[in-house]
């Protein structure tokens, strides 16, 4: 590779790394208990606890099912507990919906909620952005959903054939 191509590489970085500070989606998170399954995109299948609930918000009739999305505590929604976060992110997948009346944005699996907040604080603000990657894979990929959606409409992104999360 020559060197022109690894500045541009590396400029390329770091704008899409800029622009998932800009473009982060904010939100409200929630948590719920176990049982985990059945879950509306993966009927009885274990998913593991790394997961979460879409609200209307992102459900998109089904669409989110299976997207990734790296999710940052960012302060409390009520006086009950005035410091919630960790300071920590969770990556987690879509595998449920959490249907209308939804007190979030995403509905985190309570294992995922305990990994940014402090459960006692029940409900929380937060920011989120797609996560292109496997769960099991260290180097994070986020793309930020809000430039996602100016670049492809979710529809059209959902349905491409290079969109895959898991082989």
């Amino acid at each position: 590779m020559s060197s022109t191509m690894r500045v541009l590489a590396m400029v390329v970085v770091a704008v899409v790394s800029l622009a998932s500070l800009a473009y982060a989606d904010e939100g409200t998170a929630t948590y719920y208990t176990p049982p985990y399954v059945p879950s509306s995109c993966n009927g009885y299948e274990n998913d593991g606890t790394m997961i979460a609930a879409a609200s209307d918000a992102i459900w998109g009739h089904g669409a989110a099912c299976g997207r990734t999305y790296k999710v940052t505590c960012t302060g409390a929604t009520n006086q009950g507990v005035l410091h919630p976060c960790t300071g920590q992110n969770v990556v987690v997948r879509i595998v449920d919906y959490c249907p209308p009346g939804c007190r979030g944005t995403i509905d985190l699996s309570q294992e995922a909620f305990s990994v940014i907040a402090n459960t006692d604080a029940g409900k929380i603000k937060i920011e989120y952005n797609q996560s292109w990657r496997n769960l099991s894979d260290e180097s994070a990929s986020v793309i930020p959903s809000k430039l996602l959606r100016k670049l492809a409409p979710v529809s059209s992104i959902a349905q491409q054939p290079w969109c895959s999360f898991y082989p």
